[in-house]
């Protein structure tokens, strides 16, 4: 057994390590964090410095227990997670986990922490081991405290108020503002027309364009001409002035530098890899993952890549050197600047102990691994190995020439391009940018020019335009905005983007982000509700409070206390003062025709529906639910009359039950009688719903669902919940929590009730039911209870009696439900 433990998070980063550090060394993985807080309510304790009650995360339970194995026989372990606030507490919580365990007495621990994972770097971290930092440790529980008390209070208000399901999030939430507001401005933007003047001239046969920049001795600005009036007199007045020729009146040519982009952190990473590869952030990150914890390259597992969780610029001297000599053997020793090019980072939180995100040795050429490499891992590390060698090489050079073109009194034209005259950089690698339209006269080429000169006038043209409203965000602009604004970390960006996703708030649609109803209303009840807790200063200063806490600056328990008590005071003010119809944002459409009553479109519990009449009408109001793709802002009075189809009558079946379409809480169905099935897939893929289905399809749906129904049960046990049934995978035993498997030498329709109870007592509680299970036995008694104690009533108040019981009996469950919910 080894004497020296050495525990990482992830196993592949773990196999890399163990064959560095040879047979006295024992590397296991974590697999993440191994302890959370108790997911449920009173997990950190606002009444006592908010006390923080953590357990054993249950899907690491075997981790853990693997590491203890091997520590009972250890001398020394080695805590080597990340060494980012994340890496640190989860070091500190595997110490704690192991110390309240008694099993680090009479044994070293020790903390190491390395950039890049090569032989180099691991065995000088082991050689030079450092402690736990508790301000790396404080700052990484007061983000995890604020991001509970925030989910914990404001969650649930959200599923009350709005719908089941929804989240609000301390970081998530400014995000998803910034996509709404955007959105908002694109819809109330309205565009204003101009119009452009240009000329074709030509020289020596080289034709090029020029643009109207003065026009009666006024410069010429974006709304000048606005009408096409306008702009045909002025070309008019121009053509007649020229007489068929512009006059060069000034030439000037300079020349410019180009200096190289910084080398990555992993904002900007994430937003190369957005422009230039189309990945996720979420993409980028797993793929930087790969190439941090080792790649087989041949011969040897390496890390091509330093640590991928960096807001830092700085580049090791080593690092430089080895840059530097590639280039000049690849490039040229003219390619080499001078001295090597340092970066400093304008963030006053950047962390300049760590590094840039790097090839852990350029040497490693893109091309001649590329056999090695995913099509994933080769293109972004591609993306890093030609940023980190373009960022130590010669500026580009480039002559711009500027030309003046007159074209009678008063009234020029201008002219502009550009040629590179020394490539330097540019020749490896060039950064995209965002939302910017291409400047095709910045980049032509001009034919040689004289002041003083006559050119030829091939035609003057007048060119309509329209102002766009301002574009919506891609993964690259709003990391880039996120940054901008301080809201949130770069490690935490691939998280924020997409939980706004999987929660259905946003959507991605030709790689930039719209949001959905559902986020709209979000947005709009914390804006108006919670307004401090998404206001992007108050968030990018909380992230600066905690970044001086992980630099050992100030104490976390002060930030909680002010963090908390405005909290609860305005999540106690919205539970009692603010209604779901508050925040449902109903919109009216318009008047129906045949009733007189209002028309509307808001969101309900199970998503937006359309409305004829109101809930406090004596006749029942006719809704219908938005057909996916429709959206609450669009909807017109067709759009409801035609949503109101709805149920549809198909006729009957051939045993004489009803036949109808629907949607639903679970999507579009079927009723037949009184029994349900649904609209599959395959007949949605089909364009098939309840508004076109025809009988003939319906039928073949109820046919197969009563085929499946008549099959599906073997055998029940009267008295019990234990029945057998055929299922996807075929026959098993159930009682509805927990499922068994039927032993191969037993046929479904031979077992006994004895036997199916001691196979379910066996049998494993199927995943996410534990819990359930008991909260629904708790509640089960919490109505009990309460039914029990309403008997007592007397028999003269009996009609009173059961109304008070019905009450109380929902009045126990609807709790259950807040706790659960939570």
């Amino acid at each position: 057994m080894s004497k020296n433990l050495v525990i990482v998070e992830s196993p592949a980063k773990a196999k890399t390590i163990e064959k560095y550090l040879g047979k006295d060394f024992k590397v296991l993985a974590s697999y993440g964090h191994v302890r959370d807080l108790i997911p449920k309510e009173g997990a950190i304790d606002t009444e006592h410095d908010f006390a923080m009650k953590y357990q054993l995360i249950e899907r690491n339970e075997k981790h853990v227990d693997k590491i203890i194995q091997f520590l009972k026989k250890a001398d020394t372990l080695y805590l080597a997670t990340d060494q980012d606030r994340e890496g640190e507490a989860i070091s500190w919580h595997l110490y704690e986990l192991l110390n309240e365990k008694g099993l680090l007495e009479n044994k070293q621990v020790h903390r190491v922490a390395f950039n890049e994972i090569t032989k180099r770097a691991i065995k000088a971290a082991i050689d030079s081991p450092g402690q736990l930092s508790m301000a790396l440790i404080n700052a990484q529980q007061a983000r995890r405290a604020l991001d509970y008390l925030v989910g914990f209070n404001i969650s649930p208000l959200l599923w009350k108020k709005v719908q089941r399901g929804l989240s609000a999030g301390r970081v998530q939430s400014p995000a998803l503002r910034l996509i709404v507001e955007r959105e908002l401005a694109i819809e109330a933007f309205e565009a204003r027309e101009y119009w452009t003047i240009e000329a074709d001239t030509s020289k020596a046969n080289q034709p090029f364009s020029c643009k109207l920049q003065t026009f009666k001795n006024e410069k010429i600005k974006q709304f000048s001409i606005t009408d096409a009036e306008n702009a045909t007199a002025a070309r008019d007045i121009l053509l007649k002035a020229a007489n068929g020729k512009l006059t060069v009146d000034k030439v000037e040519k300079k020349e410019r530098k180009r200096n190289p982009s910084a080398p990555f952190t992993t904002s900007t990473m994430q937003q190369e890899a957005a422009r230039k590869l189309r990945f996720t952030t979420q993409r980028t990150m797993r793929t930087a993952q790969n190439l941090y914890e080792g790649i087989d390259i041949g011969g040897e597992t390496v890390g091509l890549i330093t640590y991928m969780r960096t807001d830092s610029l700085h580049l090791a001297e080593e690092a430089l050197a080895e840059i530097r000599g590639l280039i000049e053997e690849r490039f040229g020793k003219d390619n080499v600047p001078d001295e090597a090019r340092i970066f400093k980072n304008k963030s006053k939180n950047a962390q300049e102990a760590h590094e840039a995100i790097r090839p852990t040795s350029v040497r490693h050429v893109p091309e001649d691994i590329k056999d090695r490499l995913t099509p994933d891992q080769y293109a972004l590390y591609e993306l890093i190995w030609k940023r980190t060698v373009a960022c130590q090489m010669i500026h580009a050079t480039l002559d711009t020439v500027s030309v003046e073109l007159g074209c009678g009194e008063g009234n020029n034209f201008r002219a502009t391009g550009s040629t590179i005259k020394f490539p330097g950089f540019m020749s490896v690698y060039m950064e995209s940018s965002d939302d910017t339209k291409s400047d095709d006269s910045t980049e032509k080429l001009l034919p040689e020019l004289i002041e003083g000169e006559k050119i030829d006038l091939l035609e003057i043209r007048n060119e309509q335009h329209f102002t766009e409203p301002p574009p919506r965000f891609t993964e690259a602009s709003l990391v880039k905005t996120l940054e901008e604004y301080g809201i949130g970390r770069p490690s935490t960006y691939a998280s924020i983007i997409s939980t706004l996703v999987n929660r259905n708030y946003v959507e991605l649609e030709n790689r930039r982000f719209t949001p959905t109803d559902i986020g709209r209303i979000v947005n709009s009840f914390l804006t108006e509700y919670f307004t401090k807790y998404v206001d992007y200063e108050f968030t990018a200063e909380l992230e600066d409070e905690l970044d001086s806490i992980a630099r050992g600056e100030h104490d976390w328990i002060p930030l909680l206390k002010t963090f908390w008590a405005p909290l609860k005071d305005t999540v106690d003010h919205i539970e009692e003062n603010v209604s779901r119809a508050d925040v449902a944002q109903s919109r009216l459409i318009g008047t129906d025709e045949a009733t007189g009553k209002p028309v509307t479109v808001r969101m309900g519990p199970y998503g937006p529906f359309v409305q004829i009449g109101d809930k406090d009408d004596i006749e029942k109001p006719r809704f219908a639910s938005l057909r996916p793709g429709q959206k609450m802002a669009d909807i017109t009075m067709d759009d409801v009359y035609f949503l109101l189809q709805l149920p549809r009558e198909l006729g009957d079946t051939d045993e004489g039950e009803t036949l109808s379409s629907n949607y639903g809480r679970f999507g579009p169905y079927i009723k037949y009688g009184s029994k349900f099935v649904s609209i599959n897939k395959a007949y949605q893929d089909q364009g098939i719903d309840p508004y076109n289905i025809t009988r003939e399809q319906a039928m073949e749906l109820v046919a197969a669902k009563k085929e499946f129904d008549a099959n599906k049960y073997i055998k029940n046990f009267p008295g019990t919940d234990i029945e057998v049934l055929n299922g996807r995978y075929g026959p098993y035993i159930t009682d509805g929590t927990k499922n068994a498997k039927i032993p191969k030498d037993k046929t479904p329709e031979s077992l006994t009730q004895k036997e199916c109870e001691e196979l379910l007592a066996a049998a494993p509680v199927r995943r996410g039911k534990k819990k359930t299970v008991k909260k629904k036995a708790e509640a089960g008694t919490a109505v009990k209870k309460k039914a029990v104690k309403k008997k007592t009533v007397k028999k003269k108040t009996a009609k009173k009696k059961t109304v008070k019981k019905t009450a109380s009996i929902k009045k126990a469950v609807n709790k259950k439900k807040t706790t659960e919910d939570k």
